[in-house]
């Protein structure tokens, strides 16, 4: 009996397999990252009949840069994850400047729940379009 749950989902992408032809999937945690990436890029409103679903970084990486912001973003992110993506225990938030770039650089520590094994890791930057 193995000790921890899988999880599937299709890729992002979806490319066709190239012998199959069946759409691609992700598993584990790779199916897990995907979906936490998706679920905080995604803005409220954007998805049809879902309009709850999202997070309002968009809104704040227009906001003046600063470490309130960051704060705030952390905030928006684990309650983001929290509400809408109940396969996942986040252990850490650090989102911090990066002047050089004018971003926000965040890394995100998490625990798929079922599972035993290591956590995972996160790390991305939230940039303003110019």
């Amino acid at each position: 009996m193995p000790s921890f749950v899988s999880f599937k989902d299709l890729k992002i992408t979806f490319k066709p397999h190239p012998i199959t032809n069946d759409l691609q999937l992700s598993k584990d945690e790779a199916a897990v990252k995907q979906a936490v990436i998706n679920l905080i890029m995604t803005v409220p409103g954007e998805r049809p009949f879902q309009n709850a679903i999202g997070s309002e970084l968009n809104r704040l990486l227009f906001e003046q840069f600063d470490y309130g912001v960051a704060a705030q973003i952390e905030t928006e992110i684990k309650s983001t994850i929290n509400n809408f993506e109940p396969r996942v225990n986040i252990n850490s938030i650090d989102v911090t400047l990066d002047y050089d770039a004018n971003a926000f650089a965040v890394h995100l520590e998490y625990d798929i729940r079922g599972r035993t094994d290591m956590p995972n890791s996160i790390d991305f930057l939230l940039q303003r379009t110019q």
